[in-house]
């Protein structure tokens, strides 16, 4: 067998080896937002979670942010991150977002950690969502182990013009200009009082 497979298996097992607490952690949040979810659409015939999506940061992704965060280069400066493992939940409505991040930390062996409210105070370039990163415990063969994960939490319009915005600005051939800059915020504005407005209509309604 070629060496350079080999080095690259054993690689990737080391990672996943690694990574295997962080999937865990992934596992027991989102159990834990559907059956919020679960519950409330039992009790109050309504599901406020559309979506939830989950991912692990890439090798080359860990190692890029430990080095522009000035970390080293090892097992203790990974531990230092917290959003290698992430989900993002988009719900239906804004009143949601808070709702269910309320009721995600009331949870007794939930530790939360930071919360940056970015649809109250939006980033620059128009992006808002609710930002938790929380603590969960993973229950392993050597004890337990208290994982990071990061949450975003978002309605239907936030996570389209995030997507879209994300493609157009940094993905795209040509640098974001002015004025580019300009047109994704005004969009994100415009998205934003949609939700505003969906939100009341909904309210009128129930």
């Amino acid at each position: 067998m070629n060496k350079n497979i080999v080095n690259n298996y054993q690689y990737q097992s080391d990672f996943d080896l690694l990574m295997q607490p962080y999937k865990a952690a992934i596992k027991i949040v989102k159990t834990k937002l559907e059956i919020i979810d679960e519950e409330l659409k039992l009790k109050c015939q309504y599901s406020p979670i559309h979506n939830i999506q989950s991912r692990i940061k890439s090798p080359a992704s860990i190692l890029e942010k430990m080095k522009r965060k000035g970390l080293k280069q090892n097992y203790q400066g990974m531990c230092q991150l917290n959003d290698i493992a992430g989900l993002r939940v988009i719900c239906n409505y804004i009143n949601d977002i808070h709702y269910i991040a309320q009721l995600l930390v009331l949870h007794d062996d939930v530790i939360k950690m930071k919360q940056s409210n970015y649809i109250q105070y939006p980033k620059k370039n128009g992006y808002r969502s609710l930002h938790l990163i929380i603590k969960v415990p993973v229950y392993q063969k050597s004890g337990v182990l208290f994982v990071p994960v990061e949450i975003q939490i978002r309605t239907i319009a936030m996570d389209c013009w995030a997507s879209l915005e994300h493609e157009l600005a940094y993905k795209g051939a040509k640098e974001t200009n002015g004025d580019i800059k300009k047109r994704l915020k005004r969009c994100a504005d415009l998205m934003a009082e949609t939700d505003m407005e969906m939100q009341k209509i909904y309210m009128e309604l129930n």
